[in-house]
């Protein structure tokens, strides 16, 4: 008979407050984490950035600078002066015959490029570029990379032949300039000299670089081609020295393409995370049902279905699971234990046949519901004497 009992809501459990808690919590630990990434990833970028910025520089003592070869020219008596402004440049070329050491420089214009070389005697191209290149030695452009072995200079002028054989790295077609160091049609050093003054081009990094100067004629020949006068200006350009219009650089511009794709994924993730979780007003409450149903009436009506489903076996599966736990708990095993392990257990315990143990528990198939009813007497006669087993009755005295 089925009795039904009505009983009030529960109230809200009063670890309510607590559980809040500790979501505020998750949600500040998600956004400092995030802080922390942030700021991680700021400076990798930053340190990136600078070692970048070191390249060829002649005050830097790093692997990819140039510090040495300015040592070595003041050690020659060649004054270096080091410009980070086109500015400051011209003022030192306009004070007497100098050489400029001219690196890359993208953020000027051609005008304004033209307007900086026009005050040196002597010009050294040490990263030249296409654009570089057409405008100072016309003609010539770049056409490679030379192997790794030393090359000799393969030409007439003196400076390399007096530093003898260099690995120049990049080399370029020599249009109307002098070429050194030969690599098929390209060469490693060009020479055009015109109007009592000299342009040179050729790639620093694999020579005049602080971890590479002391390699084959690199000293030398870095000597020879930036010590011809009494002054050296070293220019060093950079994003704030530009005479182009509209250069500030954007957030878009600063950033790997795909940056932009992954914030939008990030975006899209945190409003659908906000979706999921925030569907729900508060915590949930537990509430008992309404009607109360006997244990005795679930059994029965499990026991039907399994009865209607004419399947014995897996009404045997749940007889015996019920009973491997019941006796592994008398037995004193992990919960998780194998039913091989309880069987081979049981049966040591209680003395009985290891065979018959396995067969009860594990082995032994019903055909029918008296083979299903014979199995749960063996099963409850095992269970009883394992507990027997473990727990004898103590002999009244």
């Amino acid at each position: 008979m089925t009795t039904t009992t009505a009983t009030p809501p529960e109230r809200a459990t009063p670890d309510a407050a607590p559980r809040r808690g500790r979501r505020i919590a998750a949600w500040v630990s998600i956004g400092l984490a995030l802080l922390v990434i942030g700021g991680i990833g700021g400076a990798v970028s930053a340190a990136n950035q600078w070692a970048q910025r070191d390249a060829l520089d002649p005050d830097s003592t790093g692997p990819g600078g140039t510090r040495a070869l300015a040592e070595i020219l003041r050690d020659h008596g060649v004054d270096v002066q080091v410009a980070r402004d086109r500015t400051a440049a011209a003022e030192a070329l306009a004070t007497g015959p100098a050489t400029l050491v001219l690196p890359d420089a993208p953020a000027l214009s051609d005008e304004a490029l033209a307007e900086l070389v026009a005050g040196a005697a002597d010009i050294v191209l040490i990263e030249p570029r296409a654009r570089t290149l057409e405008l100072l030695l016309p003609g010539s452009a770049p056409a490679g990379v030379a192997p790794v072995a030393p090359i000799a200079p393969g030409c007439d002028v003196e400076d390399a032949a007096r530093a003898g054989a260099v690995s120049p790295g990049a080399v370029y077609s020599a249009g109307d300039a002098t070429g050194c160091y030969p690599d098929g049609d390209a060469f490693g050093l060009l020479v055009d000299s015109s109007d009592g003054g000299r342009v040179a081009a050729i790639d620093a990094r694999p020579l005049f670089a602080n971890e590479h100067l002391t390699e084959n004629g690199n000293a030398a020949l870095a000597v020879n081609l930036m010590g011809r006068h009494p002054l050296v200006v070293w220019y060093v350009p950079g994003l704030g020295d530009t005479d182009l219009a509209d250069t500030t650089p954007s957030i878009g511009d600063l950033t790997p393409p795909w940056v932009s794709a992954v914030i939008v994924l990030l975006l899209v993730a945190g409003i659908a995370a906000g979706i999921w979780r925030g569907r729900r007003f508060g915590p949930l409450v537990a509430e008992r049902l309404p009607v109360t149903v006997r244990a005795s009436e679930t059994t029965e009506g499990r026991a039907r279905l399994y009865a209607r489903a004419g399947d014995p076996l897996h009404a045997a599966d749940r007889l015996r699971i019920g009973a491997l736990r019941r006796i592994a708990a008398l037995l004193g095993l992990a919960a998780n234990a194998a039913a091989p392990e309880i069987a081979d257990a049981a049966a040591g315990r209680t003395g009985l046949d290891r065979r018959a143990v396995r067969g009860t528990l594990i082995d032994d198939i019903p055909r029918g519901d008296a083979d299903l009813v014979a199995l749960s007497t063996r099963l409850r006669d095992l269970e009883d004497a394992v507990r027997a087993a473990v727990r004898p009755e103590r002999n009244p005295r």
